[in-house]
């Protein structure tokens, strides 16, 4: 449920990931074997995966971004990740969404990816 209290200057927050799923660890990893064709780092620690939703019943959710919307691969990387995703043993389904809201910035790749592109 989101009550106003839960929004930053009228925009929503990430929806938390469900870390406590015994198969979110695995899907990270998936995640992370997905590459944006641009940036020679992987999705998640480029900060592009915002949430991870795993029900009692191991059907997957992933909210993601792109760098940019114009991104030239928009229509394919959701396919990707769930192309990556969908082989994990007890995975039942996978949908993969995406949004713009709130949009990608710098400030959300992990310290990994801003070493690995030069940015520290």
């Amino acid at each position: 449920m989101t009550h106003s209290a839960d929004m930053i200057e009228g925009a929503p927050l990430i929806k938390p990931s469900t870390t406590d799923h015994p198969l979110y660890d695995s899907v990270v990893e998936a995640c992370r074997s997905v590459f944006d064709p641009e940036i020679p780092v992987n999705i998640y620690d480029l900060g592009l995966v915002y949430t991870i939703d795993i029900s009692p019943e191991n059907e997957v959710e992933i909210l993601m971004t792109l760098t940019a919307p114009g991104c030239p691969v928009a229509g394919e990387m959701p396919g990707w990740v769930a192309d990556a995703v969908e082989p994990i043993a007890g995975v039942k389904q996978v949908n993969v969404g995406m949004t713009f809201d709130p949009p990608w910035g710098m400030e959300m790749m992990s310290d990994e990816a801003r070493l690995e592109l030069g940015f520290m």
